[in-house]
C-alpha cells in the first residue's frame, strides 16, 4: 500500500469515523415499527400531552441530561458506504465512547479492505479520536495499528470542513434530531408504537433547509442558523426526521433521510441503557501513529 494510499485511507477514515460518531448522536432513520395507533400520550409525570412541541422540548431536555447511552446504528450514503456501528457513547463533557464500526458496502468498504479489515474500533475522547486499523495499514505506518486524530489537527489539515468536524465532535448530543424536528415547522405526532418491545410515541417532520430560519420560532435564531449551516455543508436541502420517545421522555429510536452531495443518506439509530457507564482508555502510545505526523513524515502536504 503506497504512502498516498495511506494518506487517502487515513483521510477517508477520519471523515467517516468522525461523522459516524456525529450521526450516532444526531441522526436517525424513518421506518415505523410495531403497533401504531392512538393519539394521546403522556409525560413521565402522567400528565396528558396535547402539543408535539411541548413533548419534544421535554424529550430534548431529558435525553440531553441523561449524558450517555448504548447505541446501535445503520447508515447508508449513496455509493460511498453502508455501515453498522455498535457501542456506547457519552456526551456529558464532550463526546466520549467506543464504537465498533463495520463497513458493509460502498467505496469505503473497498478502502477498508486494503487495510486488512472492514471492521474497526473507534474510540472518542474529548480532544481526539482513535481508529484501530488492520495489519496491512500498520505495515505502512511503522507497525502501529492506531491512528490518533486530534481535533485541532483536523481543523488545520481540513480547512473549513475540518473546523466543522471539530465543532461537531465537541458539541454534538443525541438530542440534535429533536432540535431538527422543532426547527422543521411541521412537527406531527404519528401515533403510539412499539419499538423493540417498548411503548413509544412516534413524531415526524420534514426539514426544508432554505426555510429553516423563517419556518417557526421553536428554536432561537442562533440554534436555527447553526442547524442550517450544518445541513448546507453536507449538501442537504430537505430531510425527513422521525423519532420515537418512551414514557421517560427519552429517545429510543431515530431516523433521518435526505439527499447529500454524496448521494441519498439514511440512518437508523437505537438507544438503550441511558446513564450507562462510559469508560474510554487512550490507546498505548507505542502502538499509535499521529495522523498529522504521518502526513508530515510522508511529505504529502495537506492538499
Amino acid at each position: 500500500m503506497k504512502s498516498t494510499t495511506v494518506r487517502r485511507t487515513g483521510l477517508s477514515i477520519a471523515a467517516v469515523t468522525l461523522l459516524t460518531g456525529v450521526a450516532a448522536c444526531s441522526s436517525g432513520g424513518s421506518e415505523g415499527s410495531g403497533d401504531s395507533g392512538g393519539s394521546g400520550g403522556s409525560g413521565k409525570d402522567g400528565t396528558p400531552r396535547f402539543s408535539p412541541v411541548a413533548a419534544l422540548r421535554s424529550a430534548e431536555k431529558s435525553t440531553d441530561d441523561a449524558d450517555s447511552a448504548k447505541v446501535e446504528s445503520t447508515t447508508t450514503m449513496g455509493s460511498v458506504m453502508s455501515m453498522t456501528a455498535d457501542g456506547a457513547l457519552g456526551w456529558g463533557d464532550g463526546l466520549t465512547g467506543t464504537l465498533t464500526i463495520t463497513y458493509t458496502g460502498g467505496t469505503m468498504a473497498e478502502t477498508m479492505r486494503q487495510t486488512g479489515s472492514t471492521s474497526m474500533e473507534a474510540r472518542y475522547l474529548p480532544d481526539a479520536y482513535y481508529a484501530r486499523m488492520g495489519d496491512a495499514f500498520a505495515e505502512q505506518a511503522g507497525g502501529k495499528h492506531w491512528i490518533k486524530y486530534a481535533y485541532d489537527d483536523l481543523e488545520s489539515l481540513g480547512g473549513g470542513s475540518g473546523a466543522y468536524l471539530k465543532d461537531q465532535m465537541q458539541n454534538t448530543t443525541p438530542n440534535q434530531s429533536v432540535k431538527l424536528l422543532l426547527a422543521s415547522g411541521d412537527v406531527r405526532k404519528v401515533g403510539e408504537e412499539k419499538v423493540r418491545g417498548q411503548e413509544t410515541t412516534h413524531y415526524s417532520g420534514t426539514v426544508d433547509v432554505a426555510d429553516l430560519a423563517s419556518q417557526n420560532s421553536n428554536l432561537d435564531r442562533s440554534q436555527l442558523d447553526d442547524l442550517k449551516k450544518q445541513l448546507e455543508q453536507a449538501g442537504v436541502s430537505t430531510e425527513t426526521v422521525d423519532i420515537w420517545v418512551d414514557d421517560q421522555d427519552l429517545l429510543v429510536k431515530k431516523v433521518e433521510k435526505g439527499e447529500t452531495t454524496a448521494g441519498a443518506f439514511t440512518q437508523t439509530a437505537y438507544y438503550s441503557d441511558y446513564g450507562t457507564d462510559v469508560s474510554v482508555d487512550e490507546p498505548p502510545a507505542s502502538d499509535t501513529a499521529d495522523f498529522a505526523e504521518l502526513v508530515k513524515q510522508q511529505g504529502l502536504g495537506t492538499s
